[in-house]
């Protein structure tokens, strides 16, 4: 009954502080069943002994109750054969297996008892068994969420951590300022290499275009006088030579002229400008 009570202790044991207490709470669960499985087979070894003890004594019985009845069968005969001692001798050697029979029937029912006890015992372990198997596997899922549980949070820690914002908007900052350097760059780039003048230039025609739209406007609104009625072609010398500009186009031409002759100055003025700054360093 030893192997018993080692194996109820075993099973009754809490699990959970065995997990605690392992480094590695799935394996140390793992070996607790196969431990298990071990004593279970070695509890079922000697309950087997047990039954095989209990079948010997069955046994034993059987024969004595045989013996008995033989020794009868011969003490019947000697009295048919008159010979009455003979029979009394066989009558006392029927006795004796009476006797043993009657022991061996004792020790029987005892041991039959004690297997029965042993068998459902057995039974029980086993049922514990396959309830700790079960519940092995449902502290495993439970470890593994667990863990998944600890993996998500310290990701979710890492994501929270303010650090990581403030690096970050520290390289926007610094991106954004290399954008400004880079058009600053390219600002100092178009003076040097007279982009600027187009683009003045560029200005210029793009002012000239909405004052004609606008005028255009007025005109069909009737808020301002038609425009002059200028001939295709005027014959000079026999030749067709294309018509003289109206006094308005002259007018353009002349502004048009102006503005390119003061934007030129100030391109020139900067020039000397920037050449004079050269020149102080």
């Amino acid at each position: 009954m030893g192997i018993f009570a080692r194996l109820a202790q075993l099973i009754k044991s809490n699990l959970n502080d065995l997990i605690s207490r392992s480094e590695d709470p799935e394996k140390m669960l793992n070996q607790i069943v196969v431990d298990m499985n071990t004593q279970l087979a070695e509890a079922t070894k000697q309950v087997a002994v047990a039954i095989a003890d209990e079948k010997r004594l069955a046994k034993q019985v059987e024969s004595e109750a045989a013996q008995a009845a033989e020794w009868r069968r011969r003490a019947e005969m000697a009295v048919r054969a008159g010979n009455d001692e003979l029979a009394k001798e066989g009558l006392q050697r029927k006795k004796e297996h009476d006797s043993l029979r009657a022991g061996y029937e004792q020790q029987w029912a005892k041991q039959k008892a004690a297997v029965d006890q042993l068998k459902t015992a057995l039974r029980m372990l086993n049922n514990k068994i396959e309830e700790a198997k079960r519940k092995k596997n449902l502290l495993i899922a439970q470890k593994q969420r667990a863990e998944a549980q600890k993996a998500i949070h310290e990701a979710l820690s890492g994501v929270k951590d303010q650090s990581a914002f403030e690096t970050f908007d520290r390289m926007a900052d610094k991106i954004g300022k290399m954008e400004a350097e880079a058009e600053a760059s390219a600002e100092l780039a178009e003076e040097y290499s007279g982009d600027v003048l187009k683009s003045k230039f560029d200005q210029l025609e793009a002012t000239s275009g909405a004052d004609e739209e606008l005028l255009a406007l007025k005109r069909s609104m009737g808020m301002a006088a038609p425009a002059p009625e200028v001939p295709a072609q005027v014959r000079v010398a026999g030749q067709d030579a294309p018509a003289a500009p109206a006094a308005s186009e002259q007018t353009a031409e002349q502004k048009e002229q102006d503005e390119l002759a003061q934007a030129l100055a100030e391109l020139q003025a900067e020039e000397a400008s920037s050449q004079q700054r050269r020149m102080k360093r």
